[in-house]
């Protein structure tokens, strides 16, 4: 070992290649639908879901963001059985929730903000044609609560 490589890095020296097989690259090339990971494929649902919505009420929701996060991140009671007015719900199970907008810690404003939970969706819905059904229903529950809307306003064939 040369005396350079012994005080660089560990993350900067180069890898060894232990028995002549060459670098790995990817197993699948990137044209192959196997190529896109699971949260690729249901942040392409949710985008595909809200894209009507979003032309339909463009101008309402110009300052909205979309959001995927994998489990619900907030404290909810274990025994509550209701749930606020902005979370969208499978029983005690958050599916979906409006951020409105604000200011953060450090004083900066917020813009408002939708947030889609991907585990418990796909928990849900097992296959892409149930999955794809129940995002719409869970962003249509969305923006109607952002624009206080009644759901059957936006969509008439919602299911409440």
């Amino acid at each position: 070992m040369t005396e350079d490589s012994q005080h660089q890095p560990l993350h900067l020296r180069p890898a060894r290649d232990r028995h002549a097989r060459g670098a790995r690259g990817p197993l699948l090339p990137v044209g192959v639908p196997r190529y896109r990971t699971r949260s690729t494929a249901f942040d392409q649902l949710v985008l595909e879901a809200y894209a009507p919505l979003h032309n339909a009420y463009f101008e309402q929701l110009a300052g909205v963001d979309l959001a995927v996060d994998t489990i619900p991140r907030m404290r909810l009671r274990a025994d509550s059985t209701v749930l606020p007015d902005e979370i969208v719900a499978d029983g005690p199970v958050p599916l979906g929730r409006v951020l409105q907008a604000g200011v953060d810690r450090h004083g900066n404003p917020t813009r408002a903000r939708f947030v889609v939970f991907r585990m418990p969706v796909e928990r849900r819905a097992k296959t892409t044609t149930e999955r794809s059904e129940l995002l719409t229903w869970v962003l249509t529950a969305l923006v109607a609560d952002y624009l206080n809307l009644d759901p059957r306003d936006i969509d008439p064939e919602f299911p409440w």
